[in-house]
């Protein structure tokens, strides 16, 4: 059984249903049921007896447009487990690229960012070379770009203490730093925080790191780690939007895109395109009453 919710719009929904419903059956999927979920009135919850995730999910961003899905094979249920990256994600920035404005350079900085994102360059070659051209920035820049830069995406602590209300955990895991990690961890309600640090000597950034890197593996590691402390069949949510996210987000239950570049939507059975975090909320069906707001 595949089982597919998407944030659809009243305007021609009938019509576009059926339009989906006949590409899904010429292609031997059938539709078997499809309806508006009772406390989330513009979900839409369609099930198929088989098909699959990747053609189902194309084939309704046909019909539909860029739309909030999740495409499963299973009953969808709330996870146990949630484990994010930030950069992007959680947070509308990238903060490398916010802290090398301070040193006057971010242009150059962000274009190794982009197609390090895109998968076009190895990860950690890419990161030392951002960090090295922070050699001689003041520690207190970071103080000052997370008070006038850094602003959590829209939705983004409702999601989190939404799901600690239902008994899920909260991992954030990033390729970026624990300077900013571990206060918008807190300030957001994640319960770990994984990243990377930056080496930083008499106040003043070295251009080096200190520790081991935290990248794609580290994420995906840090993901099976939690997991395997639940119990049997608890379901595994992960959030990203760039290559490195992909191999965390393959490993999950609910592998989410959040406006990600194409390589991290290709990978997943989820995509979110609105700003709002709180979709995702919707696309487990909990309904906006117990949303934890504030």
């Amino acid at each position: 059984m595949l089982i597919a919710r998407l944030i659809a719009e009243a305007t021609s929904l009938e019509t576009r249903l059926d339009a989906a419903s006949e590409t899904l059956a010429s292609a031997g999927m059938p539709v078997a049921e499809a309806s508006m979920l009772d406390f989330c009135g513009d979900v839409l919850q369609i099930a198929l007896p088989h098909g699959d995730t990747k053609r189902v999910a194309a084939t309704l961003q046909e019909h539909f447009g860029e739309c909030d899905m999740l495409v499963v094979d299973h009953a969808i249920e709330i996870p146990r487990l949630f484990v994010s990256d930030m950069d992007s994600t959680m947070i509308g920035q990238e903060c490398i690229d916010e802290l090398a404005d301070f040193a006057g350079i971010k242009d150059k900085v962000a274009d190794i960012t982009e197609r390090a994102m895109r998968g076009e360059l190895e990860f950690e070659t890419a990161l030392r070379e951002r960090v090295g051209l922070l050699e001689g920035l003041g520690e207190r820049a970071i103080d000052n770009c997370l008070a006038e830069r850094i602003t959590p995406v829209a939705g983004a602590r409702a999601l989190v203490q939404t799901l600690a209300s239902k008994g899920c955990r909260s991992v954030l895991v990033t390729g970026g730093f624990h300077h900013f990690a571990d206060r918008i961890g807190q300030q957001l309600g994640f319960e770990r925080v994984v990243g990377n640090r930056l080496a930083v000597h008499a106040g003043v950034l070295t251009g080096k790191l200190a520790g081991p890197i935290s990248d794609a593996s580290t994420k995906l590691a840090t993901l099976e780690e939690e997991r395997g402390t639940l119990g049997e069949g608890a379901r595994v949510l992960a959030t990203g939007d760039g290559a490195n996210d992909i191999p965390m987000i393959e490993a999950a239950d609910y592998g989410i895109a959040y406006r990600a570049k194409p390589k991290a939507r290709e990978a997943a059975n989820g995509r979110i395109s609105s700003e709002n975090l709180t979709v995702i909320l919707k696309l487990f069906g909990i309904p906006e009453s117990e949303w934890v707001q504030g």
